[in-house]
């Protein structure tokens, strides 16, 4: 079992920068595969980034390069660095947690927060 809390989602201007942070309480952090997923307003939740206990990433296409999706397992804390931000990327961002390893597919995680939301407008 582990417990998800986001913060740090608001309004950003086009271009600008924001950290997500997820904070986790329960179970072992570090056997989780953790992922931040979005979801805009009439569209189905995707997937943006994920992180294996090991560290080892894998991002959507859509944000590859611009979004670092980092963890502190010490402090069970999830990140998502998100930079050169458009206006596509508002969205409800959620963090995602699963044991073992890590995949694109939402419905393989077992454990969500409750989402932060990003606006970034122009």
């Amino acid at each position: 079992q582990v417990q998800l809390v986001e913060s740090g989602g608001r309004w950003v201007q086009a271009g600008g920068s924001l950290r997500l942070s997820c904070s986790a309480s329960g179970d072992s952090f570090d056997g989780f595969a953790m992922a931040w997923f979005r979801q805009a307003p009439g569209k189905e939740r995707e997937f943006v980034a994920s992180i294996t206990g090991f560290h080892v990433t894998n991002y959507a296409v859509s944000v590859r390069g611009r979004f670092i999706i980092s963890r502190v397992n010490a402090n069970n804390t999830l990140y998502l660095q998100m930079n050169s931000l458009e206006l596509a990327d508002s969205a409800v961002y959620y963090c995602a947690a699963r044991l073992h390893s890590a995949t694109q597919n939402a419905n393989l995680y077992n454990y969500w927060g409750q989402g932060t939301e990003v606006t970034v407008s122009s």
